[in-house]
């Protein structure tokens, strides 16, 4: 009889034990998964939708403990691309030239549908059209790319780009390449004009939308690679849906989505991320049919530029460089 009852309770205990493993297995299961999206540069008003759905509980919502990091010297795409961070904010020009070297990046939401971005002056340049881009300085950061915009553009007005000095200007900002002997410079009007503005400094944008329909590509989007898809689409379904009600929430609420971007980033200038969430709140979704969708055409179209003029080699399929499928289904009125 004292062995049967030893028995008994050593059958007792390993039950126990086994549902005290299964209870913490379950409890592991339940647990947020973590991932990481990495930034393309210092915090911005392009990235606020991350961080309202960080701090509102968004992504805890979908089952994720998500980590926002800077890129550092390896860079978004690299990281993303390599595994090392499961998702990343890219441009649609980057994801274009990546998946021409097999590089298995996929764009899974637009941040912005519109290209935002320009050639911006400051005004007592005169600097009102391309053609007046002949006899001044351009400040950029080297890339063939950049020639190759600059001469479709002046292109339209039969203007010479060999009259025009193009300039390596490192990571100097706008304002100081204006101190210097360059004239103008591209940026995105979300930020740096909106700046200008605050600093009652008057200047000339020239929409790159303006001159080309082929140019008003995302810049930037949301990225990750296929493997992710391939192996963790319930995650990127998680992480989409989390970061669409973030960004739908500074659409609808600019101001508050400002103070919470200003949280996370204290040192930004709050006038600044004020007024350029404000800005930028119409032009997240602008006339899509909800926030993040893309567009086959849109990545087509740039990627025919790109090709007729010498900056993009390779085979390019435009319907393997980005998805809709992991966006919010949203109910048809």
């Amino acid at each position: 009889m004292k062995k049967w009852a030893f028995i008994v309770l050593t059958f007792a205990a390993l039950l126990a034990l086994v549902g005290c493993g299964e209870k913490e297995d379950k409890q592991a299961d339940d647990a947020p998964k973590k991932v990481s999206v990495v930034l393309d540069w210092t915090p911005n008003t392009n990235h606020t939708g991350l961080y309202v759905a960080k701090e509102l509980g968004y992504f805890e919502e979908q089952g994720l403990d998500v980590e926002i990091i800077m890129p550092g010297e390896a860079g978004a795409d690299q990281l993303v691309a390599s595994g090392k961070a499961e998702f990343g904010v890219s441009y649609q020009e980057g994801i274009t030239q990546a998946r021409v070297q097999d590089v298995p990046l996929v764009s899974i939401a637009a941040i912005i549908q519109h290209n935002t971005s320009g050639f911006a002056s400051i005004a007592s340049k005169g600097i009102t059209s391309p053609k007046d881009f002949e006899g001044k300085t351009y400040g950029g950061w080297g890339a063939p790319l950049e020639q190759a915009v600059l001469q479709s553009l002046m292109q339209t007005e039969d203007a010479d780009i060999d009259k025009l000095d193009i300039v390596n200007a490192g990571d100097l900002d706008f304002f100081t390449m204006m101190q210097k002997d360059i004239d103008f410079a591209w940026i995105y009007y979300a930020w740096t004009g909106i700046e200008a503005e605050l600093r009652g400094e008057q200047i000339n944008m020239l929409y790159l939308t303006d001159y080309s329909e082929q140019l008003d590509y995302y810049t930037p989007v949301l990225a990750t690679n296929e493997k992710m898809i391939e192996n963790n689409p319930d995650m990127v379904k998680a992480f989409v849906a989390a970061t669409a009600k973030g960004y739908e929430y500074a659409i609808e609420h600019p101001s508050e989505a400002a103070d919470i971007l200003l949280e996370a980033a204290p040192d930004l200038d709050k006038e600044l991320v004020h007024k350029s969430q404000e800005w930028l709140a119409d032009k997240y979704q602008d006339d899509a049919a909800q926030w993040g969708e893309q567009k086959l055409a849109v990545w087509e179209n740039y990627a025919n530029w790109m090709s007729s003029n010498q900056v993009l080699e390779g085979d390019f399929h435009a319907e393997q460089a980005f998805t809709n499928d992991f966006l919010p289904k949203k109910e048809k009125n």
